[in-house]
């Protein structure tokens, strides 16, 4: 997807809610597995119950990948089922040498039809450039996740008085740029969110952490949004596990929708839309 669909669909949704696909098979509505494919049973009613309220989805990897090959195809048919409207991201975290990188990339870009993948910048420019080599195909790179043990490294002052974070965001920009590279930047750090936007102020940002995880999404839109909104925020647990009964896909598009009303209100405010 291009940013200027991508932007036309904030638009048009008054939404940047990416909604977070992981289905835990401990953890959806005992009903649904007695189906054939749970996890895709699952992830079906969600995407019904909640496709006009967000822009994106977002699968993790993780979440299919422990069930083998049957994982992969339940993947496959989930891609399938968001269709071309929706913003994909492939929660990968993947990273590695340049030629594994590239095999990578082709899994997620040609084999999936994925807009993009998150990519780990510590072994640097020859393990992500390979990614930015795709047309219309996004590299979302970590830059300051949501996590605690975040700060064992990402925060870290180096000796030229930057963050390692910061050192990550400058250093990247000269390997792509807004149109082709976003970055992970967490809400519970909403405030270091304006040392992120100025280095990367066109720069769309992906933003874990709000719900459950406490991020305050009035912060991440105060400090992060941009001309073109900019903000892809996602929410995994509060919404898709809002119910584990028979109306868990009702309760997740009344999480969903209380979540993009909030949205278009803010962006309204900033006088976006």
């Amino acid at each position: 997807m291009t940013r200027k669909k991508l932007i036309e669909q904030i638009r048009q949704k008054q939404s940047f809610l990416c909604i977070g696909l992981d289905p835990d098979i401990r953890k959806i509505p005992e009903h649904l597995l007695d189906q054939e494919d749970p996890l895709l049973a699952f992830n079906r009613e969600i995407i019904a119950a909640t496709e006009d309220l967000c822009v994106a989805y977002k699968p993790n990897l993780a979440f299919y990948e422990c069930h083998g090959v049957a994982g992969w195809k339940t993947l496959g048919k989930t891609m399938n089922r968001i269709g071309e409207n929706h913003f994909t991201i492939a929660d990968a975290k993947r990273g590695d040498i340049g030629n594994t990188s590239r095999y990578y990339a082709k899994t997620f870009f040609e084999q999936y039809p994925f807009d993009s993948l998150t990519v780990a910048p510590y072994m640097g420019i020859d393990s992500v450039s390979p990614f930015l080599e795709f047309e219309n195909k996004w590299v979302i790179l970590l830059a300051l996740t949501s996590n605690p043990g975040a700060s064992d490294f990402q925060t870290e002052k180096l000796k030229s008085g930057e963050a390692v974070f910061e050192k990550v965001l400058k250093t990247s920009t000269r390997w792509g740029n807004a149109d082709n590279l976003m970055y992970v930047v967490g809400a519970t750090k909403a405030n270091l969110l304006q040392k992120v936007r100025a280095i990367v102020p066109d720069s769309f940002l992906l933003v874990p952490g709000i719900g459950a995880q406490g991020g305050s999404l009035t912060e991440v839109v105060e400090y992060g949004l941009n001309k073109d909104c900019g903000l892809l925020v996602n929410s995994s647990r509060g919404i898709i596990y809002a119910s584990n009964g028979r109306d868990f896909a009702e309760k997740a598009r009344e999480s969903a929708e209380k979540i993009q009303k909030e949205m278009a209100r803010l962006l309204s405010a900033k006088n976006w839309l």
